[in-house]
């Protein structure tokens, strides 16, 4: 599979992902948010806490569960974005924040894991 082919799919889950969000009450921030550290797929809000949401999509568990693709070295890379992020908005100390994962499967079922992994600011 290309570069290209791998990204248009995970244009189509990211989609996907930001739609089950919306209706589930989230209020899209950001999709694809670069900073220096790394990329965070979708900043969204909720009930006042700003979400930071990794997506992973696996069409079979050939290489394990999409889940388990968010290991340490991508958590440390979310949470620096993840500070680069709010500080750049200046929201400082005042906003509560999370790290969510959701798990995009071949027959499109959803798994969304709130509060996945704590942050890594001193890793």
């Amino acid at each position: 599979m290309s570069i290209i082919n791998k990204r248009e799919i995970g244009k189509k889950y990211e989609k996907l992902a930001e739609l089950y969000l919306i209706e589930n009450g989230y209020e899209i921030k950001e999709s694809n948010y670069y900073t220096p550290y790394g990329e965070i797929d979708i900043i969204a809000e909720n009930s006042g806490i700003i979400v930071f949401v990794e997506i992973k999509y696996r069409s079979n568990k050939k290489f394990g569960d999409a889940l388990e693709a968010v290991d340490i070295k991508k958590q440390i890379r979310i949470s620096k974005s993840a500070m680069y992020y709010t500080i750049k908005k200046g929201y400082g100390s005042n906003k509560s924040y999370r790290f969510d994962v959701i798990a995009i499967y071949k027959d499109n079922t959803i798994r969304h894991v709130e509060n996945a992994f704590d942050y890594h600011g001193n890793t």
